[in-house]
Protein backbone atom coordinates (compact mmCIF):
# COMPACT_ATOMS: atom_id res chain seq x y z
CA UNK A 1 0.00 0.00 0.00
CA UNK A 2 2.35 2.92 -0.92
CA UNK A 3 5.24 1.66 0.49
CA UNK A 4 3.76 2.45 3.88
CA UNK A 5 4.04 -0.73 6.62
CA UNK A 6 1.10 -0.80 9.16
CA UNK A 7 3.60 -0.22 12.18
CA UNK A 8 4.98 3.40 10.63
CA UNK A 9 1.54 4.43 11.46
CA UNK A 10 1.53 3.33 14.92
CA UNK A 11 2.78 6.24 17.33
CA UNK A 12 5.47 5.83 19.54
CA UNK A 13 4.90 4.68 23.30
CA UNK A 14 8.63 5.78 24.60
CA UNK A 15 8.45 7.62 28.16
CA UNK A 16 7.17 11.11 27.63
CA UNK A 17 10.02 12.85 29.67
CA UNK A 18 12.97 11.92 27.31
CA UNK A 19 10.71 13.16 24.51
CA UNK A 20 12.55 16.02 22.58
CA UNK A 21 11.16 18.45 19.66
CA UNK A 22 13.11 20.23 17.23
CA UNK A 23 12.62 23.92 17.52
CA UNK A 24 13.70 26.10 14.42
CA UNK A 25 15.18 29.36 14.96
CA UNK A 26 16.23 32.68 12.56
CA UNK A 27 19.43 34.23 12.58
CA UNK A 28 18.93 38.07 11.69
CA UNK A 29 22.15 38.26 10.47
CA UNK A 30 22.61 35.92 8.42
CA UNK A 31 18.82 34.72 7.76
CA UNK A 32 19.78 31.15 8.06
CA UNK A 33 18.14 28.76 9.81
CA UNK A 34 19.51 26.72 13.12
CA UNK A 35 18.23 23.79 14.40
CA UNK A 36 18.38 23.31 17.94
CA UNK A 37 17.41 20.89 20.00
CA UNK A 38 15.81 21.62 23.59
CA UNK A 39 13.86 19.31 26.49
CA UNK A 40 10.05 19.37 26.50
CA UNK A 41 9.20 18.87 30.63
CA UNK A 42 5.81 17.10 30.37
CA UNK A 43 3.21 18.77 32.60
CA UNK A 44 2.72 16.77 35.65
CA UNK A 45 -0.47 16.64 37.72
CA UNK A 46 -0.23 15.33 40.91
CA UNK A 47 1.15 11.25 39.22
CA UNK A 48 -0.17 11.77 36.23
CA UNK A 49 0.39 13.01 32.67
CA UNK A 50 -1.79 15.53 30.95
CA UNK A 51 -1.57 14.33 27.37
CA UNK A 52 -2.71 16.21 24.23
CA UNK A 53 -6.43 15.21 22.77
CA UNK A 54 -4.39 14.13 19.17
CA UNK A 55 -1.97 12.11 21.39
CA UNK A 56 -5.06 10.28 22.70
CA UNK A 57 -6.13 10.21 19.28
CA UNK A 58 -3.62 8.36 17.83
CA UNK A 59 -3.59 5.93 20.83
CA UNK A 60 -7.47 5.51 19.98
CA UNK A 61 -6.96 5.34 16.47
CA UNK A 62 -4.24 2.37 17.02
CA UNK A 63 -5.90 0.53 19.38
CA UNK A 64 -9.31 0.36 17.29
CA UNK A 65 -6.64 -0.72 13.98
CA UNK A 66 -5.34 -3.36 16.27
CA UNK A 67 -8.43 -5.04 17.54
CA UNK A 68 -10.16 -4.70 13.97
CA UNK A 69 -7.08 -6.96 12.57
CA UNK A 70 -7.14 -9.32 15.58
CA UNK A 71 -10.99 -9.89 14.61
CA UNK A 72 -10.30 -10.42 11.20
CA UNK A 73 -11.89 -7.33 9.98
CA UNK A 74 -9.10 -6.14 7.72
CA UNK A 75 -9.31 -9.83 6.11
CA UNK A 76 -12.93 -10.02 6.17
CA UNK A 77 -12.73 -6.50 3.74
CA UNK A 78 -10.26 -8.10 1.49
CA UNK A 79 -12.72 -11.58 0.81
CA UNK A 80 -15.67 -9.29 0.61
CA UNK A 81 -13.35 -7.25 -2.68
CA UNK A 82 -12.43 -10.16 -3.97
CA UNK A 83 -15.73 -12.01 -4.12
CA UNK A 84 -17.30 -8.85 -5.50
CA UNK A 85 -14.63 -8.86 -8.25
CA UNK A 86 -15.17 -12.45 -8.63
CA UNK A 87 -18.79 -12.25 -9.33
CA UNK A 88 -18.00 -9.22 -11.96
CA UNK A 89 -15.97 -11.17 -13.80
CA UNK A 90 -18.83 -13.97 -13.91
CA UNK A 91 -21.44 -12.04 -15.02
CA UNK A 92 -19.50 -10.25 -17.52
CA UNK A 93 -18.13 -13.52 -19.29
CA UNK A 94 -21.91 -15.23 -18.76
CA UNK A 95 -23.29 -11.98 -20.25
CA UNK A 96 -20.43 -12.09 -23.18
CA UNK A 97 -21.07 -15.62 -24.34
CA UNK A 98 -25.34 -14.35 -24.47
CA UNK A 99 -24.08 -11.78 -26.77
CA UNK A 100 -21.77 -13.65 -29.20
CA UNK A 101 -24.62 -16.26 -29.57
CA UNK A 102 -27.47 -13.65 -30.15
CA UNK A 103 -25.18 -12.16 -32.36
CA UNK A 104 -24.18 -15.28 -34.20
CA UNK A 105 -28.59 -16.51 -34.44
CA UNK A 106 -29.34 -13.09 -35.83
CA UNK A 107 -26.76 -12.67 -38.44
CA UNK A 108 -27.73 -15.68 -39.51
CA UNK A 109 -31.64 -14.76 -39.87
CA UNK A 110 -31.56 -10.86 -40.27
CA UNK A 111 -35.40 -10.70 -40.83
CA UNK A 112 -36.06 -11.60 -37.37
CA UNK A 113 -34.61 -8.46 -36.38
CA UNK A 114 -38.25 -5.83 -36.28
CA UNK A 115 -39.79 -8.93 -34.57
CA UNK A 116 -37.05 -9.03 -31.66
CA UNK A 117 -36.99 -5.09 -31.58
CA UNK A 118 -40.95 -4.57 -30.47
CA UNK A 119 -40.55 -7.88 -28.31
CA UNK A 120 -38.25 -5.94 -25.91
CA UNK A 121 -40.57 -2.82 -26.06
CA UNK A 122 -44.36 -4.37 -25.99
CA UNK A 123 -42.87 -6.76 -22.95
CA UNK A 124 -41.60 -3.13 -20.98
CA UNK A 125 -44.37 -1.04 -22.26
CA UNK A 126 -46.99 -2.81 -19.66
CA UNK A 127 -45.30 -0.75 -17.06
CA UNK A 128 -47.70 0.87 -14.72
CA UNK A 129 -46.38 3.70 -13.22
CA UNK A 130 -49.41 4.21 -10.76
CA UNK A 131 -49.59 0.71 -9.57
CA UNK A 132 -45.58 -0.33 -10.29
CA UNK A 133 -46.60 -3.65 -12.11
CA UNK A 134 -45.78 -4.53 -14.95
CA UNK A 135 -42.55 -3.30 -17.44
CA UNK A 136 -39.79 -5.33 -18.50
CA UNK A 137 -40.43 -8.73 -16.65
CA UNK A 138 -40.77 -11.24 -19.18
CA UNK A 139 -44.46 -11.46 -18.93
CA UNK A 140 -44.76 -11.51 -23.22
CA UNK A 141 -43.42 -15.09 -22.88
CA UNK A 142 -46.99 -15.95 -21.76
CA UNK A 143 -49.48 -17.28 -24.37
CA UNK A 144 -52.10 -15.25 -23.01
CA UNK A 145 -49.73 -12.16 -23.55
CA UNK A 146 -48.47 -12.71 -26.63
CA UNK A 147 -51.35 -13.67 -28.07
CA UNK A 148 -53.12 -10.38 -27.67
CA UNK A 149 -53.38 -8.02 -31.03
CA UNK A 150 -50.65 -5.69 -30.30
CA UNK A 151 -47.97 -8.55 -30.66
CA UNK A 152 -49.16 -9.76 -33.59
CA UNK A 153 -46.29 -11.28 -35.60
CA UNK A 154 -44.11 -11.41 -32.50
CA UNK A 155 -44.36 -15.26 -31.84
CA UNK A 156 -41.17 -16.00 -34.24
CA UNK A 157 -39.23 -13.41 -32.61
CA UNK A 158 -39.87 -14.97 -29.42
CA UNK A 159 -39.21 -18.85 -30.43
CA UNK A 160 -36.02 -17.90 -31.52
CA UNK A 161 -35.20 -16.40 -27.96
CA UNK A 162 -36.70 -20.00 -26.80
CA UNK A 163 -33.88 -21.60 -28.25
CA UNK A 164 -30.90 -19.23 -27.74
CA UNK A 165 -32.52 -19.39 -23.88
CA UNK A 166 -32.11 -23.45 -24.39
CA UNK A 167 -28.35 -23.16 -25.41
CA UNK A 168 -27.81 -20.56 -22.28
CA UNK A 169 -29.15 -22.31 -19.80
CA UNK A 170 -27.28 -25.80 -20.40
CA UNK A 171 -23.93 -23.66 -20.00
CA UNK A 172 -24.76 -21.54 -17.41
CA UNK A 173 -22.88 -22.24 -14.52
CA UNK A 174 -25.13 -19.60 -12.40
CA UNK A 175 -28.66 -21.08 -12.74
CA UNK A 176 -30.90 -19.88 -16.04
CA UNK A 177 -31.00 -16.98 -17.41
CA UNK A 178 -34.31 -15.01 -17.11
CA UNK A 179 -36.70 -14.22 -20.01
CA UNK A 180 -36.90 -10.56 -18.87
CA UNK A 181 -33.40 -10.43 -19.26
CA UNK A 182 -32.76 -12.42 -22.53
CA UNK A 183 -35.29 -10.57 -24.32
CA UNK A 184 -34.32 -6.96 -23.55
CA UNK A 185 -30.72 -8.45 -24.63
CA UNK A 186 -32.08 -9.83 -27.42
CA UNK A 187 -33.25 -6.51 -28.20
CA UNK A 188 -29.75 -4.72 -27.87
CA UNK A 189 -28.38 -7.23 -30.31
CA UNK A 190 -30.75 -6.27 -32.66
CA UNK A 191 -30.12 -2.73 -32.28
CA UNK A 192 -26.33 -3.37 -32.86
CA UNK A 193 -27.08 -5.15 -35.84
CA UNK A 194 -28.98 -2.65 -37.23
CA UNK A 195 -26.22 -0.04 -36.63
CA UNK A 196 -23.75 -2.53 -38.09
CA UNK A 197 -26.05 -2.89 -40.90
CA UNK A 198 -25.52 0.88 -41.26
CA UNK A 199 -22.08 1.07 -41.86
CA UNK A 200 -21.77 -1.55 -44.13
CA UNK A 201 -24.23 -0.11 -46.67
CA UNK A 202 -21.65 3.08 -45.93
CA UNK A 203 -19.30 1.17 -47.00
CA UNK A 204 -21.19 0.19 -50.13
CA UNK A 205 -22.20 -3.52 -48.86
CA UNK A 206 -17.99 -3.69 -47.72
CA UNK A 207 -18.40 -6.29 -44.93
CA UNK A 208 -14.55 -5.95 -43.91
CA UNK A 209 -14.90 -2.10 -44.07
CA UNK A 210 -17.90 -1.49 -42.64
CA UNK A 211 -16.76 -3.72 -39.53
CA UNK A 212 -13.49 -1.16 -39.56
CA UNK A 213 -15.91 1.85 -39.83
CA UNK A 214 -18.30 0.59 -37.03
CA UNK A 215 -15.86 0.09 -34.62
CA UNK A 216 -13.96 3.37 -35.31
CA UNK A 217 -16.94 5.23 -35.03
CA UNK A 218 -19.32 3.20 -33.48
CA UNK A 219 -21.12 3.70 -30.38
CA UNK A 220 -20.09 0.24 -28.81
CA UNK A 221 -18.57 1.95 -25.62
CA UNK A 222 -21.77 3.94 -24.95
CA UNK A 223 -23.72 0.58 -23.57
CA UNK A 224 -22.00 0.66 -19.92
CA UNK A 225 -25.38 1.28 -17.89
CA UNK A 226 -27.51 -1.30 -20.21
CA UNK A 227 -24.78 -3.77 -19.73
CA UNK A 228 -24.90 -3.53 -16.07
CA UNK A 229 -28.47 -3.77 -15.32
CA UNK A 230 -28.07 -7.73 -15.92
CA UNK A 231 -30.52 -9.21 -13.07
CA UNK A 232 -34.18 -8.44 -14.16
CA UNK A 233 -36.47 -11.35 -12.41
CA UNK A 234 -39.75 -12.70 -13.96
CA UNK A 235 -43.00 -12.40 -13.17
CA UNK A 236 -45.44 -15.85 -12.82
CA UNK A 237 -48.65 -14.31 -14.92
CA UNK A 238 -48.91 -12.32 -17.75
CA UNK A 239 -49.57 -8.46 -17.05
CA UNK A 240 -52.75 -6.66 -17.10
CA UNK A 241 -54.38 -6.38 -20.46
CA UNK A 242 -55.16 -2.62 -22.48
CA UNK A 243 -51.57 -1.59 -21.67
CA UNK A 244 -49.87 -1.54 -24.72
CA UNK A 245 -51.14 0.14 -27.83
CA UNK A 246 -50.97 -1.51 -31.17
CA UNK A 247 -48.52 0.90 -32.41
CA UNK A 248 -49.51 0.27 -36.20
CA UNK A 249 -52.97 1.60 -35.93
CA UNK A 250 -52.53 4.00 -32.81
CA UNK A 251 -52.57 7.89 -33.60
CA UNK A 252 -49.28 10.06 -32.83
CA UNK A 253 -51.11 11.39 -29.91
CA UNK A 254 -51.72 7.90 -28.38
CA UNK A 255 -48.18 7.08 -29.10
CA UNK A 256 -47.23 10.40 -27.39
CA UNK A 257 -49.68 9.37 -24.80
CA UNK A 258 -48.03 6.25 -23.88
CA UNK A 259 -44.33 7.04 -24.01
CA UNK A 260 -44.80 9.58 -21.42
CA UNK A 261 -47.09 7.41 -18.97
CA UNK A 262 -44.12 5.01 -18.82
CA UNK A 263 -41.76 8.22 -17.91
CA UNK A 264 -39.91 8.85 -21.65
CA UNK A 265 -41.74 11.59 -24.08
CA UNK A 266 -41.50 12.71 -27.50
CA UNK A 267 -37.48 12.97 -27.98
CA UNK A 268 -37.79 8.93 -27.31
CA UNK A 269 -40.56 8.11 -29.28
CA UNK A 270 -38.80 9.56 -32.66
CA UNK A 271 -35.52 7.44 -31.32
CA UNK A 272 -37.08 4.34 -31.08
CA UNK A 273 -39.28 4.59 -34.35
CA UNK A 274 -37.41 1.53 -35.52
CA UNK A 275 -38.96 -0.41 -32.46
CA UNK A 276 -42.60 0.48 -33.69
CA UNK A 277 -42.89 -1.48 -36.66
CA UNK A 278 -40.91 -3.69 -39.65
CA UNK A 279 -40.73 -0.15 -41.68
CA UNK A 280 -38.71 2.24 -39.98
CA UNK A 281 -39.77 5.06 -43.00
CA UNK A 282 -43.23 4.93 -42.86
CA UNK A 283 -43.47 5.30 -39.20
CA UNK A 284 -41.32 8.09 -39.29
CA UNK A 285 -43.28 9.77 -41.93
CA UNK A 286 -46.39 9.54 -39.38
CA UNK A 287 -44.34 10.80 -36.71
CA UNK A 288 -43.39 13.73 -38.42
CA UNK A 289 -46.94 14.76 -38.49
CA UNK A 290 -46.82 15.70 -34.86
CA UNK A 291 -45.05 18.74 -34.37
CA UNK A 292 -43.71 17.64 -31.09
CA UNK A 293 -42.30 15.06 -32.45
CA UNK A 294 -41.45 16.20 -36.37
CA UNK A 295 -38.02 17.84 -34.69
CA UNK A 296 -36.39 14.92 -33.27
CA UNK A 297 -37.28 12.69 -36.18
CA UNK A 298 -35.67 14.78 -38.37
CA UNK A 299 -32.53 15.04 -36.05
CA UNK A 300 -32.51 11.62 -35.90
CA UNK A 301 -32.36 11.21 -40.12
CA UNK A 302 -30.00 13.85 -40.40
CA UNK A 303 -28.04 11.90 -37.97
CA UNK A 304 -28.16 8.56 -39.75
CA UNK A 305 -26.75 10.24 -42.85
CA UNK A 306 -23.59 10.90 -40.87
CA UNK A 307 -20.74 8.10 -41.25
CA UNK A 308 -20.45 7.94 -37.24
CA UNK A 309 -24.73 8.40 -36.33
CA UNK A 310 -23.82 9.63 -33.10
CA UNK A 311 -27.01 10.97 -32.06
CA UNK A 312 -28.79 8.89 -33.34
CA UNK A 313 -26.83 5.93 -31.70
CA UNK A 314 -26.36 7.05 -28.48
CA UNK A 315 -29.72 8.65 -28.19
CA UNK A 316 -31.19 5.07 -28.87
CA UNK A 317 -28.93 3.48 -26.37
CA UNK A 318 -29.81 5.77 -23.69
CA UNK A 319 -33.83 5.68 -24.08
CA UNK A 320 -33.49 1.84 -24.45
CA UNK A 321 -31.97 1.51 -21.02
CA UNK A 322 -34.01 3.74 -19.35
CA UNK A 323 -37.09 1.30 -21.37
CA UNK A 324 -35.47 -1.83 -20.44
CA UNK A 325 -35.30 -1.47 -17.14
CA UNK A 326 -39.22 -0.71 -16.43
CA UNK A 327 -40.32 -1.98 -13.03
CA UNK A 328 -37.79 -3.86 -12.80
CA UNK A 329 -35.03 -3.96 -8.82
CA UNK A 330 -31.66 -5.06 -10.69
CA UNK A 331 -30.34 -8.25 -8.96
CA UNK A 332 -26.75 -7.30 -9.18
CA UNK A 333 -25.59 -11.15 -8.10
CA UNK A 334 -27.42 -12.51 -10.47
CA UNK A 335 -25.88 -15.51 -12.57
CA UNK A 336 -22.73 -15.67 -10.01
CA UNK A 337 -21.69 -18.91 -8.00
CA UNK A 338 -19.28 -19.87 -5.39
CA UNK A 339 -15.97 -20.87 -6.66
CA UNK A 340 -13.89 -23.68 -4.40
CA UNK A 341 -10.31 -21.73 -2.54
CA UNK A 342 -7.38 -23.75 -3.76
CA UNK A 343 -6.26 -25.31 -0.13
CA UNK A 344 -2.85 -24.36 -0.34
CA UNK A 345 -1.40 -26.20 2.55
CA UNK A 346 -2.60 -29.66 0.46
CA UNK A 347 -0.31 -28.61 -2.83
CA UNK A 348 2.94 -30.30 -2.95
CA UNK A 349 6.15 -27.83 -4.28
Amino acid sequence: MGGVSFLSTVPSFTNTTNHQHLTTLSSSSHRSAVIRCSKIEPQVSGESLAFHRRDVLKFAGTAVGMELIGNGFINNVGDAKAADLNQRRQRSEFQSKIKILLSTTIKAKPEIVPSLLKLALNDAMTYDKATKSGGANGSIRFSSELSRAENEGLSDGLSLIEEVKKEIDSISKGGPISYADIIQLAGQSAVKFTYLASAIRKCGGNEEKGNLLYTAYGSAGQWGLFDRNFGRSDTTEADPEGRVPQWGKATVQEMKDKFIAVGLGPRQLAVMSAFLGPDQAATEQLLATDPQVAPWVQKYQRSRETVSQTDYEVDLITAFTKLSCLGQQINFEAYTYPVERINLSKLKL
